[in-house]
């Protein structure tokens, strides 16, 4: 698969016009794993973990860290690192009176999240798919929602099902790698307060997470909308014209 993930990224990028790599996430069972990846980027302070996300989808970095390069229990616990999810993580005092009214809604807010367990890896490494250099167990990218309804309808194209996504608020980062990693399901999340802020993200952006496997799937999908004249960027036919001649163009009279 590794060798695939180059024409994966490339792919991505010339259908949805993406503005940032396509990158993807491996977790590692023993940070032997992580220091054994070719010009690994290791962090020099202390950083969130979209700060690392966003070193990667922005200046296309290949980073590995572990627990204790994270700033704080909220990071860790998504990706399973450490014991971040201990009595004090789930009670959210910490962010009670902050981004909550009160400590059980703080408290019913860390048990919405999506988490990879505690206990299974001392490290994960995010790097560009276009690098060829981790064995990826999701695939992520940004890009606008016009792009990912386009992405979404390519992934609907061939066995189709429905998604229901969920939003979780403040950390929605349990959304997106947080649920990937832990179902292997394609996750949706609009970016939250510290994505944008730390991360980089920009104010129009989405997240998608899912297993590249899937994400080949989608691009084979967007490739036969393509052929029925259905791309990326849309192009806008005007909220006050007749719409017959331009429905006809996709669903032609029998």
């Amino acid at each position: 698969m590794k060798d695939d993930l180059g024409k994966l990224a490339s792919d991505l990028e010339r259908l949805l016009k993406l503005r940032s790599f396509p990158f993807g996430m491996m977790l590692c069972e023993r940070r032997e794993q992580m220091d054994g990846i070719a010009r690994i980027r290791r962090p020099k302070a202390i950083h969130t973990l979209d700060q690392i996300v966003g070193q990667t989808a922005r200046l296309g970095f290949t980073i590995g860290v572990t627990a204790d390069d994270l700033v704080g229990p909220q990071c860790r616990a998504v990706v399973g690192l450490g014991h971040a999810k201990d009595a004090e993580w789930k009670s959210g005092r910490q962010m009670a009176g902050v981004w909550y009214a009160t400590l059980e809604d703080s408290q019913a807010h860390q048990a919405a999240m999506d988490c990879v367990p505690d206990g299974q890896y001392e490290a994960l490494v995010v790097s560009p798919l276009a690098a060829g250099r981790i064995e990826p167990a999701i695939a992520l990218f940004y890009a606008t929602p016009g792009a990912m309804m386009y992405f979404i309808n390519g992934l609907q194209w061939s066995g189709y099902k429905r998604f229901d996504w969920s939003v979780v608020g403040e950390s929605s980062c349990a959304d997106s790698w947080g649920r990937a990693l832990k179902t292997g399901q394609p996750s949706l999340s609009i970016p939250c307060y510290a994505e944008r802020r730390y991360g980089g993200v920009l104010d129009d952006e989405m997240l998608m997470a899912l297993p590249p496997a899937t994400l080949a799937q989608a691009i084979a999908g967007m490739e036969a909308l393509a052929k029925n004249g259905l791309r990326y960027p849309f192009a806008q036919y005007g909220i006050q014209q007749d719409a017959r001649a331009g429905l006809e163009v996709s669903y032609p009279k029998k």
